[in-house]
């Protein structure tokens, strides 16, 4: 892009949050775009060995005085005789009535990973990849638009992102870790090929001065029937056959500098389902049997890697 050029306008579904690695505790930030339904906020850490109990807010503003409404709070507790997990919601500075979560699924001293999914009536709740709980909204979840940390945990990331759109897909929480891999190129094998319901989860951030960005699957023979290409010169996403044809992706163009995407890609039989930041994004098609002979992932082009997933 030229200096001073404007980004097109992308609608806000389209649009992903850069996760947050390593923040200080307390920690309150902005959601972009608010909360709304199809959205997830994914949180890996730490449980210290002396924790007695920590919050995670979904606050409807960031306030000191007044405190502003909760619209959920999540609040697990360590140091009772029963470990166990509160929800709440805090309106006009009252709190409701309590909702109660027995059989913790943290423990003191152990890593987690916590997704919070968001529906149209209620939030799901999974820890380390097993569902948890789920809790209705008491409030609009088109208010919150602050997220708020708080307590004794340790935090390694944050992310934000949109859930996965692909019901064949098996699990409805999208796996893999939001961790810092660095620039590419990175190549992954994969020494049993692909198989129908598995997904392939690529996230990243576009450096400042970008070119291109392709993702090409190999097969046993090294050729490439799959490569997927978005172009900065031109500002297009598109498919490229193994002799160079190319298939544009009418969709708006994500791969903006120093944005942060996701492409996720929906293994079926006779090809692959192609979804951008939560959004499908239709379909290529594959011979018999490619799947199974593919044997390696490639990633090349100007961005930064934090997190390849299969």
């Amino acid at each position: 892009m030229s200096p001073g050029e404007k980004l097109d306008p992308l609608p806000d579904t389209f649009i992903l949050q850069p996760p947050v690695f390593h923040p200080v505790v307390p920690y309150v930030t902005t959601i972009f775009g608010g909360l709304r339904a199809g959205k997830m906020v994914q949180l890996q850490g730490v449980v210290p060995l002396d924790a007695r109990r920590f919050q995670v807010d979904f606050q409807c503003g960031c306030s000191l005085h007044p405190r502003p409404d909760i619209a959920i709070h999540f609040n697990p507790r360590f140091h009772t005789t029963k470990p166990h997990v509160i929800c709440n919601t805090l309106q006009g500075g009252h709190w409701q009535a309590e909702a109660r979560w027995p059989h913790l699924a943290l423990q003191r001293g152990a890593s987690f990973l916590i997704l919070f999914l968001f529906g149209n009536e209620e939030m799901k709740v999974s820890v380390n990849g097993l569902h948890f709980l789920h809790y209705r909204y008491r409030l609009p979840l088109s208010r919150v638009d602050t997220l708020g940390i708080y307590g004794d945990i340790l935090v390694t990331a944050v992310g934000f992102l949109n859930i996965n759109p692909f019901v064949e897909g098996g699990s409805e929480y999208p796996v893999g870790h939001v961790s810092f891999l660095g620039e590419v190129p990175c190549s992954r094998a994969l020494p049993r090929g692909l198989w129908p319901g598995q997904v392939i989860i690529v996230r990243g951030l576009v450096l400042p001065e970008p070119k291109d960005f392709t993702l090409r699957l190999r097969d046993e023979a090294a050729h490439v029937p799959v490569t997927l290409r978005a172009s900065f010169a031109d500002r297009t996403l598109a498919w490229v056959s193994r002799w160079g044809g190319k298939k544009l992706i009418p969709a708006p163009f994500l791969f903006y500098p120093q944005r942060f995407f996701e492409v996720l890609l929906l293994c079926q039989e006779g090809g692959l389902k192609l979804a951008l930041n939560g959004q499908g994004l239709g379909a290529t098609s594959l011979g018999p049997q490619a799947l199974e002979r593919l044997r390696e992932l490639h990633i090349s082009g100007s961005i930064q890697l934090y997190c390849v997933h299969y």
